[in-house]
């Protein structure tokens, strides 16, 4: 198993290049000089108040030094990677604020034993030199069913004890309340983590395994073994295991969770998961929570304490009510907390009913006559690209993502299953108007917003006349439309190198009417040569133009459609005729 990529300078100074650059990108924070300690820079505010200091190993970023600032931490100690800072440096950083003039120092320490220990050491020295200090520990890790004689973890619920804490110090309350209600805080905090892969410290290999269809339950943050290993699931499902779990009596570690209580809900990446499936387990959550009568007060959703890249979720739950909702709601100037909604969030309207307005266009079948001919014509069409459906996508695979067949099977079958519904508009600009609607809804991609910009473009000279000219007419406002939105021209190896041929071979209908089939034949043919053309083209636009080829040896699939579709047409008129 390989070392895994990191983003680093060295792996000795990773950790001071990091807290640099957060010093560097946060004029309110200032490292301590010879120190891995990072506080507040305007340490002049805190004379007289209790000061809050926290830390741990780091690659849980945002945690510690992210909460830093008036309403939460004064200060956060750092550690190597995954390691407890030494107590040299907690001491230092217990003096600084000491001697800035604070009337109390408290420590908030996650429950690991090098934590404890280093921390511990610290406090009690600093005692020794008569500063007023103490310690509490959060265990908020909600995983094992049976008490460890270390206790439960301490995992992302203490960034909500950092707020707590900070708010009550910020208000100027003595020590002795601050430790008494955080401790209390602490009776309804709990969290339990899910991972879907390892994370790998800087310069060694992944911390653990997981097989692509497994997930682990209950991990730590450094990549502990958690509970079990379980299939994947969906986030629904996934998230019911991790609440029933967290909150099931029978376990020593659980949540005291009653219908009825209110909460404040953490929702945090553990480092690799993307926003759309944090915002994926956020519904889950809220809404599972929901369904058991709990009201959702409040939702922080982001990653707060993560473990490097690892991907994956906790969640944290803490019981709350006014009092603690006011302290979660108090002005931070913290840089890593969020700036989350100060309104309960159950009971709310979520959704705004659609406007109930008449649509332009009404895109069912008009009931009455239709002409044969436009029935047959889009039966050829339809069958047309149903049939070509792999050919295109087999020329898209080389400049683009291989579905220019399947989008245009899409549409095919959308205007088919659309004609079984009942009769075809017989004028014109409503046909291609219903059409461009049709398409628009059910063809999607880039492509169907280009037809169906060409279909309602060329409508607009149709709703007066439908003589052969106004065709003309339409292909040229189809095209404009295309070249407006869409920012292709002509040679940039596009469907327009075979629809402006075409276009320009159709204006011979205003000199000789009479002669439409002669005339959309040779338009057939120019735009087959258009099309054929264009394997000699740079790409210039569309997906086709982003790849690095300069000649890309075969046509453009989107023009050999559009040929087809203008050779299907020629021969459902002729067999008409």
């Amino acid at each position: 198993m390989e070392v895994s990529k990191k983003l680093l300078n060295s792996i000795t100074h990773c950790v001071d290049d990091a807290l640099e650059g957060l010093v560097m990108c946060n004029p309110g924070l200032q490292l301590l000089e010879g120190h891995r300690v990072v506080l507040r820079s305007d340490l002049q505010n805190i004379r007289g108040k209790v000061t809050l200091l926290s830390g741990g190993g780091s690659g849980h970023e945002p945690t510690h030094a992210g909460y830093i600032g008036r309403g939460m931490l004064t200060g956060a100690i750092a550690g190597a990677v995954f390691t407890s800072p030494p107590p040299s440096s907690i001491l230092a950083a217990i003096r600084v604020v000491a001697q800035a003039g604070a009337v109390g120092v408290l420590l908030i320490v996650k429950n690991y034993t090098g934590d404890r220990l280093n921390f511990g050491l610290a406090l009690e020295q600093a005692k020794l030199e008569g500063i007023d200090a103490r310690m509490v520990i959060v265990a908020d890790d909600c995983a094992f069913a049976a008490q460890k004689k270390a206790g439960r973890r301490g995992l992302c619920g203490t960034i909500l004890i950092h707020k707590l804490a900070g708010a009550l110090a910020e208000m100027g309350k003595p020590l002795d309340e601050i430790v008494n209600r955080i401790i209390t805080a602490t009776n309804g905090l709990g969290t339990m983590g899910v991972s879907l892969s390892p994370c790998s410290v800087p310069g060694a290999k992944p911390t653990f395994h997981l097989a692509e269809d497994e997930l682990e339950l209950g991990l730590g943050i450094h990549g502990e073994a958690g509970i079990r290993r379980t299939k994947m699931a969906t986030a629904d499902e996934v998230v019911k295991t991790m609440i029933d779990h967290m909150t099931d009596p029978s376990s020593q570690s659980h949540l005291n969770l009653k219908e009825g209580n209110h909460v404040a809900l953490v929702v945090n990446n553990l480092g690799g998961l993307s926003n759309l499936e944090l915002c994926v387990v956020s519904r889950s959550a809220v809404m599972c929570l929901e369904s058991r009568g709990v009201v959702v007060e409040r939702a922080y959703v982001g990653s707060f304490m993560t473990a490097l890249e690892m991907a994956g979720v906790s969640l944290t739950l803490l019981t709350v009510d006014k009092t603690l909702l006011e302290l979660l709601d108090a002005e931070t100037s913290a840089p890593a907390w969020p700036n989350a909604s100060r309104i309960t969030l159950s009971g709310q309207r979520r959704k705004l009913p659609s406007m109930s307005q008449n649509p332009v266009v009404d895109i069912s079948p008009v009931k009455g006559t239709s002409l044969p001919a436009v029935k047959h014509v889009l039966e050829k069409i339809c069958v047309t690209l149903l049939g070509m459906e792999e050919k295109l996508n087999e020329l898209d695979r080389a400049s683009g993502d291989g579905d220019c067949g399947s989008t245009h099977a899409r549409a095919a079958r959308a205007i088919q299953e659309w004609m079984a519904e009942g009769a075809i508009p017989a004028q014109p600009a409503q046909l291609f108007t219903t059409l461009g609607m049709l398409i628009q809804e059910k063809m999607g991609g880039s492509s169907g917003a280009l037809y169906s910009l060409f279909l309602t473009a060329a409508a607009q000279p149709l709703q007066v006349t439908s003589e052969s000219a106004a065709w003309a007419a339409a292909m040229n406002a189809g095209i404009e439309a295309m070249k407006k939105y869409g920012g292709a021209e002509p040679g940039d190896r596009t469907m327009l190198d075979s629809l402006c041929p075409a276009a320009q071979e159709l204006q011979s209908l205003h000199s000789f009417p009479g002669s439409e089939l002669q005339v959309l034949s040779k338009a057939v043919q120019k735009a087959e040569a258009g099309a054929e053309a264009t394997k000699e083209m740079t790409a210039k636009a569309g997906r086709a133009s982003y790849i690095s080829s300069a000649r890309l040896l075969h046509p453009d699939p989107g023009s050999v459609a559009v040929t087809a579709i203008l050779r299907a047409i020629l021969v459902a008129l002729e067999n008409e005729n």
